[in-house]
């Protein structure tokens, strides 16, 4: 059966989640933190160590494991012809891989390392309370990433173009996990919000945005898809 090793407020899992329900693909969700792999299952499926992986039966045949959430991507677009998440022209494909690869590493690098890091993954691995240092410095990276999609909104039906991809995917996936711990100014960034309540809106969506942390509840605006 095909199986997705994850964390519910990784925003790398929630793409991968995203992008096979928008493909309809459905998978076996397996809690995997990378701190606590006492049975070495992840280490074995990814030298790395980290989560997302993809373990699953192509049409062709045989099993493999597919990491990180780039690879991931590419590898269900390859394989599965349902409900593309790229472009039909090279030069969409282009731009759609560019802000895909812009969210889920450099928003990871300048904002979710310093702000999901320090409230969520410092919470789980017991280690004392988040650097609000680091919780300014993410906040203000974010304010400009978010200042950056506002103005791609205001050209755009979708951050890539006038279809849904896979930027807007791994940009969802990055702000519904910040939105969980109400991290994120919506009303300062309004092309943002109205973006945001159409991905809500979507089936695929709703699973992802029923994931909750023990001890750690989300805001009451958080599932709801008119905010």
């Amino acid at each position: 059966m095909r199986t997705l090793f994850h964390m519910p407020l990784d925003p790398a899992s929630r793409a991968i989640r995203f992008a096979m329900a928008e493909k309809g693909l459905p998978a076996q969700l397996v809690e995997k933190r990378p701190w606590a792999d006492e049975d070495g299952t992840l280490a074995a499926a990814n030298p790395a160590g980290a989560v997302p992986v993809l373990i699953d039966e192509p049409p062709t045949g045989g099993e493999i494991a597919v990491s990180p959430a780039s690879a991931i991507i590419e590898y269900l677009e390859e394989a599965y012809e349902s409900g593309p998440l790229l472009p039909a022209t090279s030069a969409g494909r282009a731009e759609a891989r560019r802000l895909s690869a812009w969210f889920l590493d450099k928003f990871e690098a300048e904002v979710s390392v310093f702000t999901l890091r320090e409230r969520v993954d410092k919470r789980l691995m017991r280690r004392g309370q988040p650097d609000y240092e680091l919780l300014k410095a993410g906040a203000d990276a974010l304010a400009w990433h978010l200042d950056y999609a506002a103005w791609l909104l205001d050209q755009r039906h979708w951050l890539a173009g006038e279809k849904m991809t896979i930027a807007d995917i791994a940009a969802a996936a990055q702000l519904s996990a910040l939105d969980y711990i109400d991290f994120v100014p919506w009303e300062k960034f309004p092309p943002v919000k109205d973006w945001y309540a159409r991905l809500k809106s979507r089936p695929a969506m709703r699973p992802i945005l029923r994931d909750r942390i023990d001890g750690l509840p989300p805001p009451a605006h958080y599932d709801n898809p008119d905010f």
